[in-house]
């Protein structure tokens, strides 16, 4: 992460991508629980309430480029100017999920089968778990390896999802994780990156030649020591926040069908409708 921007950047692609998978997944779950399966990606019709997704395919590479171009251009400490470049190649695998999700929908699904397309998105979680935090020291390589342990997670679900996508507790942790990871991320880039919202006797950060990298420059190790506990309790904070979130809106789709995703229609629900029939016709054949 480069800057204020970057971060927030990354809130906006990840919190709504986290709660319209929360709001989907749980509206089909809740319409069916037994014939409940997860997907890569919760399409809608007409096409146009997809600009999320499409938007992704034009944001990604640029942001991937603009990675790779400040590793060429920057002049710091060789590891924190390598780490652009290592971000620079998860933003690009992060592209090709995306590519793949969209291959999958507009081909016939069974020459990309989901399960795969879960476990790239595992490696890709993976692989931006490894360079999470790289070249940055210090204070700010603790906030960085909070966001580290969220990307974990996310990747554990996905790959637990490729093998079992019935399980609905993995798509939530998922929908959770990304909630999660958007608005730690802002907290970080407005912690760590500006003055205004800068830790008590400390600056934002900058480059360190004798660590070889970067952190936040406090004026006493106090200072330090007591920015770390504070982010930790912010973190707390956030996890509340965001569970409280996430539970009464789970709460208001199961008392209230109207404010379910697609409840008047829709190809996740047609496809739902689909396998209930389905189900139903093969259970009066065996009664027969």
């Amino acid at each position: 992460m480069a800057s204020l921007a970057t971060h927030l950047s990354a809130f906006l692609f990840l919190f709504p991508t986290g709660l319209r998978r929360l709001l989907c997944s749980s509206s089909l779950y809740l319409k069916n629980p037994s014939l409940y399966r997860s997907k890569t990606w919760y399409f809608s019709e007409p096409r146009w309430k997809n600009l999320d997704l499409y938007a992704l395919i034009i944001a990604l590479p640029l942001s991937s480029f603009s990675e790779f171009f400040l590793f060429l251009t920057f002049s710091g400490p060789p590891t924190y100017s390598f780490a652009f470049f290592q971000q620079s190649a998860v933003v690009f695998l992060f592209w090709v999920l995306i590519l793949l999700i969209i291959f999958r929908e507009n081909v016939d699904p069974l020459y990309v089968n989901e399960g795969f397309v879960f476990v790239f998105a595992g490696i890709s979680f993976l692989a931006e778990f490894s360079v999470i935090g790289k070249g940055i020291t210090g204070l700010s390589g603790s906030v960085y390896d909070l966001l580290g342990a969220l990307t974990l997670i996310c990747a554990g679900c996905c790959l637990y999802l490729s093998v079992r996508p019935w399980a609905f507790f993995a798509e939530f942790l998922l929908s959770s994780g990304l909630i999660f990871k958007g608005t730690w991320i802002l907290q970080s880039g407005l912690s760590l990156y500006t003055d205004t919202f800068a830790l008590k006797g400390c600056q934002k950060i900058s480059t360190v030649p004798a660590n070889d990298g970067a952190d936040v420059r406090c004026d006493l190790e106090e200072d330090g020591l007591r920015g770390v506990a504070l982010m930790k309790l912010l973190f707390i904070g956030h996890a509340i926040g965001v569970f409280v979130l996430i539970f009464v809106l789970f709460g208001l789709l199961s008392s209230n069908r109207k404010l379910r995703f697609g409840e008047a229609g829709g190809p996740l629900l047609a496809e739902l409708d689909s396998e209930i029939m389905l189900v139903r016709d093969g259970a009066e054949l065996e009664m027969e």
